[in-house]
């Protein structure tokens, strides 16, 4: 990735206004941006996060792109590669932010034009707020970087998507297949969303502040939820996030059950297994 190579983001959102502001100070100076909104470019070019912003008539920018950052939903993404993806030029290195990946990087693959190369990518690093004028709140640093190649990637691609990585200033990548990746992604991510969505809907919730400590707060910070880009992920990957609540509610049966039982020692067994697990995911997050 040299200083001067063409950076083009598609959609200026919370994680492509990020990405666009973490290139800009890394020293690309060439990085534009393509969205719907031109309120959302007025504020990315008064900030400095780009040096360029288009609505329309875009295809020119495209041309000259070397490397393309696909910041949509994955439908939106697929329509758009339909559309659109014939403007770029053969060498084109192209990445995402989605946050589901199998059934979208296969089809991407496949629209694509010749000499064109989509090494899929997830950056764990989103918030529970959305929009480009929330960008600066992102810290890539602490976050996870995960990468999702196929048999059509290339060594130049996965070091490209390594590369990028390391520029934003991720401190941990991990490569995995775009099946694996939704399988952890149902359980790590979805289904948190979905029980602090759940905790939220519970009648009479919003009167919760009055007596709420922090353990209430953690859980349910991420309840205040993007619906059309939450609805979208959900429905993408379906049956693992169905399988994890699946799994999810029976260890919650499990513990219902030693209460009903008034079954002290199994309530205790399950709060030290509960207790070591996340003492070794501690450790093994420091661990890099």
């Amino acid at each position: 990735m040299r200083r001067e190579s063409r950076f083009v983001i598609v959609g200026l959102g919370l994680l492509g206004g990020a990405y666009a502001r973490a290139l800009r100070k890394a020293g690309y100076s060439r990085v534009a941006a393509i969205d719907l909104s031109q309120e959302a470019l007025d504020f990315a070019l008064r900030e400095g996060y780009i040096a360029e912003g288009l609505t329309e008539g875009f295809g020119p920018l495209l041309e000259q792109a070397d490397y393309l950052i696909f910041s949509l939903y994955p439908t939106a993404l697929i329509q758009w590669v339909e559309t659109y993806g014939a403007h770029l030029r053969p060498g084109c290195l192209c990445t995402d932010v989605c946050g589901v990946k199998e059934g979208l990087v296969q089809r991407v693959q496949q629209l694509l034009p010749a000499g064109v190369e989509f090494i899929a990518s997830h950056p764990m690093a989103g918030k529970e707020l959305s929009g480009v004028q929330n960008a600066q709140l992102v810290d890539f640093a602490p976050a996870n970087f995960l990468i999702t190649p196929t048999e059509r990637n290339t060594p130049e691609g996965l070091a490209f998507a390594r590369q990028l990585a390391a520029v934003l200033g991720f401190a941990h990548v991990r490569v995995l297949s775009p099946a694996e990746h939704d399988r952890m992604i149902g359980y790590v991510s979805q289904l948190t969303h979905a029980i602090a969505v759940s905790l939220m809907c519970a009648p009479g919730a919003e009167s919760f502040a009055a007596y709420t400590g922090d353990s209430f707060r953690d859980l349910t910070r991420i309840a205040r939820i993007n619906d059309k880009m939450w609805a979208e992920l959900f429905l993408w990957n379906r049956e693992n996030l169905a399988e994890e609540i699946d799994g999810f509610a029976a260890r919650l049966e499990q513990l219902k059950g030693f209460l009903q039982a008034g079954d002290r020692a199994g309530l205790e067994a399950m709060f030290r297994a509960s207790t070591a697990a996340r003492a070794a995911f501690d450790l093994k997050e420091k661990e890099g």
